[in-house]
């Protein structure tokens, strides 16, 4: 029933200008103004929706996550644009923030200035 539906995500942000800022300079993403919000262009022609929320609580899992070809190159660009990379206790990270030892992908976490959690992750 919904196999043609141009189906499409979306997160809660507090402060629409900050998103759109962080979204489009320090990550490089396409973004448009909408009626409601923000639409983030990813890769591959997907899109997120994202709305304000006065009363926002961020996300405790993560909301989006970055196929890279080369994680230590994605995570040292991040770096210098300012992002900061999050460290989580029972996980194998490097000291910068990459997992290398979970059992799946190498991965490393950071967060929007709304405190939703994002990903980085070797393909």
């Amino acid at each position: 029933m919904l196999e043609a539906a141009n189906a499409f995500s979306g997160f809660s942000v507090d402060d629409l200008d900050r998103a759109k800022q962080f979204y489009s300079e320090t990550l490089g993403l396409s973004v448009s103004e909408i009626p409601a919000g923000l639409e983030l262009q990813l890769g591959g022609g997907g899109r997120v929706f994202v709305y304000p929320k006065p009363n926002h609580e961020p996300a405790t899992f993560t909301i989006l996550n970055f196929p890279v070809a080369n994680i230590d190159q994605a995570v040292d660009e991040l770096t210098a644009a300012g992002v900061i990379f999050e460290r989580y206790d029972g996980m194998e990270q490097d000291d910068r923030g990459i997992d290398r030892g979970g059992g799946g992908p190498n991965i490393a976490w950071f967060k929007d200035p709304a405190g939703n959690i994002l990903s980085v992750l070797e393909a």
